[in-house]
């Protein structure tokens, strides 16, 4: 059984282990990557029955792939700086990014 996802595409997130904040550009029913992926970077081993979300790295160039229980609500909306973000979203509304006309939400 898959949950339904807390966060989504659009939302700035915060990153509660690694205190970073991000965009969520795709989200996961569940885990989708390899078991191999799993064991290497997931070192806090959260479930993979849960969502997982794409994010967008504020002040950085990489994306990650993040579990849910890792992610947290910002208080405030705060503008992301990525060099990709223009390709998933046209602009913001001061509270979430806007989908980008002809991609799947």
């Amino acid at each position: 059984m898959t949950e339904r996802a807390l966060f989504s595409i659009g939302q700035v997130v915060h990153h509660r282990l690694f205190n970073y904040i991000g965009v969520i550009y795709g989200v996961d029913p569940q885990f989708a990557l390899t078991e191999l992926w799993y064991q290497q970077v997931a070192s806090s081993k959260p479930p993979k029955d849960k969502p997982w979300y794409q994010v967008l790295v504020n002040n950085a160039v990489h994306t990650t792939y993040v579990a849910e229980q890792n992610l947290g609500v910002l208080k405030h909306f705060e503008p992301i700086n990525h060099p990709e973000l223009n390709l998933y979203f046209d602009g913001h509304n001061q509270a979430h990014y806007l989908i980008k006309k002809g991609l799947v939400q």
